[in-house]
């Protein structure tokens, strides 16, 4: 091939494997030329020669969409610096330290973690092992970078855009245990407590699901009266809550409004066109893929932080109360 392009076996080598170097015109030139022989690069046998897999293993949860997301932003970034993922899943049968062991399994030379739930003093025993970035969660004192929104602040934006449309009673359906919800349920009472309105804090048990957000809706629906605002969670479980509703012949946003969190890809579908909060899927990427390519090749020791700003998405869900 090298010959066939002009340049030397080298050359050649480095723009197969990905490495940067070679300027654009010459690595599309070998890119044609191995595309035109059908040339596919062995990867296995590059990474016993270099003694290095290239590898970023990221855990995943496949009931969260906005997880699938967050992986599909995480393969492009990886891809532009010359590194590939290799995902593993957590499912009810599933636990988060299967998961990570897989990953190690395959050779990855850093974990990209989505939402862990380990405890902190657990990830960062893992860290000595790899270089771990927790995705989405607040870690306090752990020695990992840790790339994430303000969950809180995010919350709260959520929060003021119903107070400033007149809402008073604004219910929060909650996401069970763990830093990431804690961190959305402190925002919401430090939000409704800055407005004045302590009085009507009420938290509904509920998770990251579908059903649970049927759950609290049905037991709003079984009251003595509706809130006029529902806030929950997630957009999985805020598309709980716009089903229960909707079979109860209750109207959104004309009698309750409703506003979830995350801004996945269900949130935009014209079927629900839900009021949510967006946490930037590929700007959280790109700084994973950053952090980890920096620990790696840029001998980067000390843990970072990146704490994202969150932003209101207004949809058709929520409204002025009747």
């Amino acid at each position: 091939m090298a010959a066939r392009v002009g340049l030397s076996t080298a050359s050649v080598s480095l723009v197969l494997r990905g490495v940067p170097g070679p300027s654009e015109r010459t690595r599309q030139r070998v890119l044609k030329a191995a595309a035109d022989l059908g040339y596919q690069v062995d990867r296995t046998a590059s990474a016993l020669a270099s003694r290095r897999s290239r590898i970023l293993g990221v855990m995943v949860d496949i009931h969260r969409p906005f997880h699938a997301e967050l992986v599909e932003h995480l393969h492009t970034a990886a891809e532009e610096v010359g590194y590939d993922l290799v995902l593993s899943t957590q499912t009810r049968t599933r636990d988060e330290h299967t998961a990570v062991e897989t990953l190690l399994a395959f050779r990855s030379e850093a974990l990209i973690l989505l939402g862990p739930t380990a405890p902190a003093a657990a990830l960062a025993a893992l860290d000595n092992r790899t270089p771990v970035i927790a995705v989405g969660r607040r870690i306090a004192d752990a020695a990992l970078d840790v790339v994430r929104t303000a969950d809180d602040d995010g919350v709260g934006q959520i929060v003021d855009h119903l107070v400033e449309l007149g809402h008073r009673e604004i219910v929060y359906v909650d996401g069970g245990k763990g830093v990431i919800a804690t961190d959305r349920r402190r925002g919401y009472r430090t939000a409704m407590r800055r407005r004045g309105l302590d009085d009507h804090i009420r938290i509904l048990a509920g998770d990251h699901t579908e059903a649970a957000g049927e759950r609290a809706a049905r037991k709003l629906l079984d009251g003595d009266s509706l809130p006029t605002a529902v806030l929950t969670y997630n957009d999985q479980s805020a598309i709980g809550v716009l089903a229960a509703l909707a079979r109860a012949g209750v109207a959104v946003p004309g009698e309750v409004s409703v506003a979830g969190y995350d801004d996945d890809a269900l949130s935009r579908l014209s079927c629900f066109n839900l009021t949510t909060v967006s946490q930037n899927a590929e700007e959280q990427a790109r700084y994973a893929v950053t952090a980890a390519v920096k620990r790696l090749d840029q001998d980067r020791t000390e843990p970072r932080e990146v704490v994202l700003t969150p932003h209101l998405v207004v949809r058709g869900t929520t409204a002025a109360p009747a």
